[in-house]
């Protein structure tokens, strides 16, 4: 059964379903996105084999972007021009100043090959893998969470504009007039979509938001994969292309206030625990187990190289325990780290074992790195002025802080909402 699609779909959902459960069970609550990697792992090629992730590749891919998607919906785009968007920007050049120190010095002595696909990976942060573990812990709250919010939204664009300009099909120029354009297109989009919001057409939508028709979910999708197929097709990370489709949604979100919900049901439900529990299925254990230095050694720069610039940047912003809990959060990097492997392997310029280690460093971030951070303890009420979250201090939409009269926000302090 399990060799057909269908039957790899179930065994994948069922390792979904599972994982939330042992989360909860267990003493501590350890993040579920653990257990659905765990999960991963014990069901596909290097252990049970009952599973592989070829089988389950497209619900994958849109899980992927679901990630970005949220993460660009979530993402107010003046945050990055405040204070803590400008301590960000300044954290992410420390970490990719160091991490081309740091890679041309293993490219050095032969033990990097790749030198421009590990120094990018190195400063990624995996924002929307973050976000549901740091609702679940109350830790988006306050001025704490606008920084985490900040540091891990500039720890994925930059990354993304930074592997679509040097490690793209075209020239970097091309690459970056291409990533403009599409940029453009997606902000058309949004200006079309407010231009249309007092027609006929925008009251159909209206009316049909609740209905079998659900709408404004369907396009939500038909805009997610327009935007992934258009970036593709032009050779640019398709990443880019769900992050800006996310932030297209949230100039446009005002026209239905239940968007936010349908799109958690849908992401959160569905797609983002297949890519999680297939990222664990496409785990090279063999590779691994035969050079374990390598993953520690990917894990440590992780730390090192997109870590520890938390604890110099914000020295005088965050108190002692909060920095150390960003260093953890900032290193934490799973879903481009998967692609930069793969883009390393396609070309051959990536040794195997790296590339397995690579993917397996961020596996093990994830598992690990938000455990360390949450288990220090939420941060004080203090740091955030005594704000909720999406107040004005964090980067979530106003399309949150307007419900928030009708039921917690996500991310509030005690609150334990689940993805």
């Amino acid at each position: 059964m399990t060799g057909q699609p269908l039957g790899a779909l179930l065994v994948v959902m069922a390792v979904a379903v599972a994982a939330p459960i042992v989360s909860r069970l267990l003493p501590g609550r350890p993040p579920q996105v653990l257990f659905l990697i765990l999960g991963g792992v014990l069901i596909g090629p290097a252990v049970a084999g009952v599973a592989d992730p070829a089988q389950v590749g497209l619900i994958s891919g849109l899980g992927l972007g679901f990630l970005f998607l949220l993460a660009g919906y979530e993402l107010d785009p003046r945050l990055l021009v405040q204070k803590a968007g400008r301590q960000a920007l300044w954290a992410w050049a420390i970490s990719a100043v160091a991490a081309a120190a740091i890679v041309g010095g293993l490219a050095a002595v032969g033990f990097v090959t790749a030198f421009v696909p590990v120094a990018i990976g190195l400063t990624t942060t995996a924002l929307g893998t973050l976000l549901p573990i740091l609702r679940e812990q109350g830790m988006l709250a306050g001025a704490f969470g606008r920084f985490v919010f900040a540091a891990g939204a500039v720890g994925e664009i930059m990354p993304i504009l930074a592997i679509s300009l040097f490690l793209g099909a075209h020239d970097s120029w091309w690459e970056a007039l291409i990533i403009a354009s599409i940029a453009a297109f997606a902000f058309v989009i949004a200006w079309l979509v407010k231009l249309l919001s007092h027609t006929r057409v925008a009251a159909i939508v209206g009316e049909n938001r609740h209905a079998t028709s659900q709408l404004t979910l369907r396009i939500t999708v038909v805009l997610l994969i327009g935007l992934l197929l258009i970036t593709q097709q032009f050779g640019v990370e398709a990443a880019l292309g769900a992050f800006f489709a996310g932030m297209v949604l949230r100039r446009t979100a005002h026209a239905s206030e239940e968007l936010d919900d349908k799109l958690d049901a849908v992401g959160y439900g569905v797609f983002i625990p297949v890519f999680f529990v297939s990222s664990g299925m496409a785990l090279d254990v063999r590779s691994i187990a035969e050079n374990p230095a390598r993953l520690l050694v990917f894990l440590a720069l992780l730390l090192v190289v997109r870590g520890v610039p938390a604890m110099v940047v914000y020295r005088r912003t965050l108190v002692v325990r909060e920095r150390v809990q960003l260093m953890f959060l900032t290193a934490t990097a799973l879903p481009l780290l998967v692609a930069l492997a793969e883009i390393g392997r396609s070309s051959g310029a990536m040794l195997p074992e790296n590339a397995a280690a690579l993917v397996g460093a961020g596996v093990l971030s994830v598992a690990v790195f938000p455990l360390v951070a949450t288990r220090l303890g939420r941060p004080a009420a203090a740091s955030g002025g005594g704000r909720r979250p999406g107040g004005p201090a964090t980067g979530v939409s106003r399309l949150r802080r307007a419900r928030a009269g009708r039921r917690p926000v996500r991310g509030a302090a005690g609150s334990h909402r689940e993805h």
